[in-house]
């Protein structure tokens, strides 16, 4: 559905380029949601923007390419890259942002938010025609019909997320992309969002990108886990494999800080911080902070080792495994 190949992009900044993303493979299958999990600044809301071909300065793809399956009007299939994607936002790819208030016009009512998406690709259609199919589809995420007449700030923050689901999801694309979309929420509006995006992708049948720091909500709602460090893609595969055997370092210890019930033991975080993208160190790029790490950790770059079905991981500890691909530059390719 969706494919990254050896995908770099980078900041232009005035004190030099930032590499966010740093020769990510990842391929997005049909039907699944596939999790991408990390700290702050390790590159996922980055990748999300370049998957969804949200590029603008200073951001911009140096190496590698993006490619999308565009499903046209006689049903065939074409394939869309960077640059071509845009062209298919809303119908065949949609994106939910962070923070919806940051995303609806505040100074419109999110019945006419609906309507500049809708009309777009039914302009042929009365406005009263549009609104009943609105109206039934927020009927089926169980959203009321009267936040149609509000404006955004008259919402509560979970409703707001709610609508803005409703609308990235409207017009049924084959694939959406959801960066951080519970932060902010208590726990019991997280619960509800999850819910309600994990409803809306088996109805639709379509498949989903999320992107969150959060393992929790990986653990409740992916099929498939991508750990981002670094601007790398370090360990990817079925997510409760990953769970249940994680294979790099930097993934035992993320999962390591999950709060689980019966347990009162103290939690611990992930000492020290990720690297500059400036500036990056050679080799792994966890190995200063990783407390299995040895000498050739800080000067050699780890291949992606395959560690069970469809499960990679780019880590020294593996030598000895069999690696996924000799050409992926060290990284596990989803």
């Amino acid at each position: 559905m969706l494919e990254l190949k050896h995908l770099s992009a980078r900041y232009d900044t005035v004190s030099g380029y930032v590499n966010a993303v740093d020769d990510v493979n990842l391929t997005i299958k049909r039907n699944e949601i596939f999790g991408i999990a990390g700290e702050s600044g390790c590159g996922k809301s980055t990748l999300l923007k370049v998957m969804y071909d949200l590029i603008q300065f200073p951001l911009e793809i140096f190496r590698g390419e993006v490619s999308l399956e565009c499903r046209n009007k006689d049903g065939s299939i074409t394939v869309c890259h960077s640059g071509e994607i845009h062209k298919s936002w809303w119908q065949l790819i949609s994106y939910i942002p962070q923070g919806a208030m940051h995303v609806m016009n505040p100074v419109t009512r999110v019945r006419n938010q609906f309507f500049d998406t809708v009309s777009k690709y039914h302009k042929r259609r009365s406005k009263r025609e549009m609104e009943a199919d609105i109206v039934q589809y927020l009927r089926e995420l169980e959203l009321p019909a009267d936040v149609l007449g509000a404006y955004p700030h008259q919402l509560s923050g979970g409703m707001r997320q709610r609508v803005l689901i409703a609308l990235a999801t409207f017009l049924s694309p084959e694939i959406v992309l959801a960066d951080e979309p519970t932060t902010a929420l208590d726990v019991v509006v997280q619960r509800g969002i999850l819910t309600m995006l994990k409803r809306t992708q088996k109805r639709l049948g379509n498949s989903m990108v999320i992107v969150s720091h959060d393992m929790g909500v990986h653990y409740q709602i992916t099929d498939r886990l991508g750990i981002m460090y670094a601007g790398k893609l370090i360990e990817a595969g079925p997510t409760m494999d990953i769970f249940e055997r994680p294979s790099h370092p930097y993934t035992r210890m993320l999962i390591a800080a999950l709060p689980r019930l019966g347990d009162s033991s103290q939690k611990e975080g992930i000492p020290g911080t990720p690297p500059s993208l400036r500036n990056p160190p050679p080799g792994c790029r966890f190995a200063e902070r990783c407390p299995e790490a040895a000498e050739h950790c800080r000067t050699a770059e780890p291949l992606n080792y395959q560690v069970g079905k469809d499960h990679g991981a780019s880590c020294h500890l593996l030598d000895g495994k069999v690696p996924l691909s000799e050409d992926e530059g060290g990284q596990a390719h989803g």
